[in-house]
């Protein structure tokens, strides 16, 4: 019998070339590894469901599967996560020096609804109590004009979102006419140097291993999601391609460990991994359900006291169940 043959859309990250490059291999399954950017993934996915695996937004699949749209299962394999306080900016003429400084402030964001967005709407509130309600939000596309939202949700009553489809953030945050900005990617003008924008926390690296120290979180961002068909036919698939997940990662974390060579255009790397271990243990970044339980349902409870989900989820309806443990001899 001959494998089938899926394909895959994700990024190019360091845990999960190995199965880009073929060095590991799901079983029974021959994979087609699509690179691209994790915005053209999420909008081709949620807009017409290409792929058969992909990657998508944590954030988004939890709305989706809210408002009844189910078409994908997900395996608890996190490609991407990541802390946020380095993706805020702001303008230097807008008084700012503090996160309780922005309420009542205009903030730009790309997509309301974006992960990213939701975790530090959850940060404003919980950690500086500024509830979403008190800042004037803004959406427009980064670089480009005209970006909307991937997934529908309704807008909670108490929030001003104002879109501008003639303007971009980049634009905006160096003249002034939003006072801060979130953004995953860092606007050109910041990049070029511009004296008008600079990060909110310019000691970002502190404030997020503090964050981890109160918290415990490492934001989840991005989740892997097999189209729901697929599953249905050929339940196995979800467990395969769980293990060959694993096995990228446990092959990425040897090689970021390798002192006899630089793999990565770092020098200090090595150093680097032994300060992330001894803050967050050697598996830092967990695959599985019940490891990262804690921290989605952070994510779940941000996005329904946000109102981009009107009631709680089952999350582990939401995931195969043939993920959630694994065969031992």
């Amino acid at each position: 019998m001959s494998d089938i043959q899926l394909t895959l859309a994700c990024e190019d990250y360091d845990r999960t070339r190995p199965l880009k490059d073929g060095l590991v291999k799901p079983e029974g399954i021959e994979l087609n590894y699509l690179v691209m950017s994790v915005e053209e993934i999420f909008w081709r996915m949620m807009k017409y469901e290409e792929c058969d695996v992909s990657e998508l937004s944590m954030g988004a699949f939890l709305t989706a599967a809210a408002r009844g749209r189910r078409p994908f299962i997900a395996i608890p394999v996190f490609p991407s996560r990541t802390f946020r306080h380095r993706c805020l900016f702001i303008n230097t003429a807008s008084g700012v020096e503090r996160p309780q400084d922005l309420r009542g402030k205009r903030m730009g964001v790309p997509e309301y609804s974006m992960t990213a967005a939701v975790w530090l709407r959850g940060l404003f509130q919980h950690e500086y109590g500024i509830p979403p309600s008190e800042i004037h939000w803004i959406q427009a596309g980064e670089e480009n004009p005209g970006r909307k939202d991937r997934v529908d949700f309704e807008m909670p009553a108490a929030v001003r979102l104002e879109s501008r489809a003639d303007r971009t953030l980049n634009q905006m945050i160096e003249t002034g006419e939003i006072d801060a900005m979130m953004s995953p990617r860092m606007p050109t003008c910041f990049m070029n140097g511009s004296p008008h924008v600079r990060r909110l926390f310019p000691n970002y690296k502190q404030a997020e291993m503090d964050y981890f120290k109160k918290t415990g979180l490492f934001p989840i961002m991005h989740v892997i999601v097999i189209k729901r068909a697929i599953y249905e036919k050929d339940p196995w698939v979800a467990q395969a391609l769980y293990k060959a997940f694993c096995a990228a990662k446990d092959l990425c974390m040897e090689e970021l460990y390798d002192t006899n060579i630089l793999r990565v255009s770092l020098p200090w790397t090595s150093a680097e991994y032994e300060q992330t271990r001894d803050l967050m243990t050697a598996d830092y970044w967990p695959y599985g359900l019940a490891p990262n339980r804690e921290n989605l349902e952070t994510l779940h409870s941000y996005l329904h006291e946000q109102g981009l989900i009107k009631q709680k989820l089952n999350l582990d309806e939401l995931f195969a169940r043939e993920t959630r443990e694994a065969f031992k001899i």
